[in-house]
């Protein structure tokens, strides 16, 4: 379809996951719950993370990244769905629809890369102490991160290019609550054969490449910490580890299950619930698992605590930002 024709295309409907039973309007202010622990959070690693010196490390600042991604993803999706659910306007723009894919597309990918940078990192500072300084420096590190968030978004371009090109003549009822890539193509009367083809290729090289490395760096990992002697360093060590595998496993297999398979294979219900878990509670659990329980970020945190102004500066800003959120989404 032209894109002249496709701008002057009827919007889009989200079909969400929520009624108005009392059953699922609990499930939905749960969600909203689980949103604001997210926003809270993530909002609340990243400020940590810039404003105290000690953690002003690559690893650090590879946790800082993180958030923000989970952040920023989470915003791409909830305040939408619960915009509508409140209004009982369950429609979303084209344009809409094609920042939702890219933003969700590219924060995919670009986390996806990142916890690959993330076990390098836990490698080097592992299996080689002495020389970290040496090979991750802070060029080093800034190119890598910059390099996940690129090619991140050039799989969102790609993708949101690719998949509003299409024709879509009959139903425009999208069965999830925002605009996902193989909901959309249910919808489409084209053959999208070979643009599954295209998401499959993708997926092997924004899914599978970075997981071999981790798989790789942990092996040595888990290596080096058994042949310690120190029990203290072993435990420290396995912590780290297991911390980030927790992420990883969540968050790489609810991609890869949702992302390398046919469309024919996928049923809404299915897409529903696991786009639930990589979307909203991923996101929430991401800084919770990892991040928090980190000693230094508690003492950072016990330190901004006791400054009872600049606690009362952050709730303001959060709560603001927490509104901004909601109203740009439902202008959509």
């Amino acid at each position: 379809m032209e894109w002249e024709n496709q701008t002057l295309s009827p919007d889009f409907i989200l079909m969400g996951i929520f009624s108005h039973t009392p059953t699922h309007v609990f499930l939905f202010s749960l969600v909203l719950g689980v949103f604001t622990v997210a926003l809270l959070a993530n909002t609340l690693m990243v400020l940590l993370i810039c404003l105290d010196s000690r953690l002003h490390t690559p690893m650090y600042f590879l946790l800082s990244q993180l958030s923000l991604m989970d952040l920023m993803l989470i915003c791409t999706t909830v305040p939408k769905m619960a915009c509508n659910y409140l209004t009982g306007r369950k429609s979303i723009s084209v344009a809409g629809c094609e920042a939702q894919i890219f933003l969700y597309v590219s924060l995919l990918g670009a986390e996806c890369f990142l916890l690959a940078v993330m076990a390098y990192d836990r490698y080097v500072a592992i299996c080689y102490p002495l020389q970290y300084p040496n090979l991750m420096t802070w060029k080093v590190c800034g190119l890598m991160v910059a390099s996940s968030w690129i090619l991140g978004a050039f799989d969102g371009i790609v993708d949101v290019a690719a998949t509003l090109s299409f024709s879509y003549c009959g139903s425009r009822e999208i069965a999830q609550f925002f605009c996902d890539i193989p909901a959309l193509l249910r919808l489409s009367c084209t053959d999208t054969s070979t643009f599954e083809t295209l998401i499959f290729i993708c997926c092997v090289v924004m899914l599978l490449f970075p997981l071999s490395l981790i798989i790789i760096s942990y092996t040595r990992v888990i290596i080096t910490v058994i042949r310690m002697s120190s029990g203290e360093g072993q435990h420290k060590a396995f912590t780290t580890c297991t911390s980030h595998l927790t992420v990883v496993v969540m968050y790489y297999g609810a991609a890869m299950f949702m992302y390398m398979r046919p469309t024919s294979k996928h049923s809404p219900t299915q897409d529903r619930m696991v786009s639930t878990f990589y979307t909203i509670l991923t996101p929430m659990l991401n800084p919770l698992v990892y991040s928090l329980r980190n000693k230094d970020v508690a003492k950072a945190f016990s330190k901004v605590l006791g400054k009872g102004k600049s606690r009362a500066e952050l709730n303001n800003k959060l709560y603001y930002m927490l509104f901004l959120i909601f109203k740009t989404q439902c202008l959509f």
